[in-house]
């Protein structure tokens, strides 16, 4: 069965490298599969559309162009901000941070240079103006049940150890 546009339950094991680069920037090889659902825009989109029509045991090199990754570098999304923000905060230039966005998600910021009145900050992703290369294994894939389409949540098979005979 063939990976759907929408509502097919996908694990995936996967290793990240920025295209033409060597360095590995995520893996979760040897652990547990990334889980998703097709088309509730839980990854990446264009890691979502090179994964549509494969099956399980699949493998493939997907190129991801950073549009469809994690966007466009935005150079205004680079900001002073006053020191006193950042009160009782160790700084050091390219730290990670993490903070709340006005609509309450969590937001990402990168520390790009620092002084005694002010932060310069970067809210652009750090993978933002890249374009990425994903060594990608299907290692399940299922139809979602409706309760996982309505709610985008891939339910636990409740299959701890392997013991269930669900083959894992």
């Amino acid at each position: 069965m063939a990976i759907k546009e929408e509502n097919s339950v996908v694990g995936i094991e996967y290793e990240l490298t920025e295209a033409g680069k060597s360095e590995i920037l995520d893996s979760n090889k040897g652990g547990a599969p990334l889980e998703f659902i097709i088309g509730k825009g839980q990854i990446i989109p264009g890691l979502e559309k090179g994964l549509v029509g494969m099956s399980e045991g699949d493998t493939a090199d997907i190129l991801v162009k950073a549009e469809d990754a994690y966007g466009l570098r935005d150079d205004e999304a680079v900001q002073q901000l006053p020191r006193e923000q950042f009160e009782g905060i160790e700084l050091e230039k390219g730290m990670s941070l993490y903070g709340q966005g006005q609509q309450g998600e969590t937001i990402q910021v990168t520390v790009v240079d620092f002084d005694d009145n002010t932060v310069t900050v970067d809210f652009n992703h750090p993978l933002a103006g890249k374009d990425l290369m994903f060594n990608v294994k299907v290692v399940s894939e299922r139809d979602a049940t409706e309760q996982e389409a309505a709610t985008g949540q891939v339910e636990s098979s409740g299959c701890e150890g392997g013991s269930c005979g669900c083959g894992h």
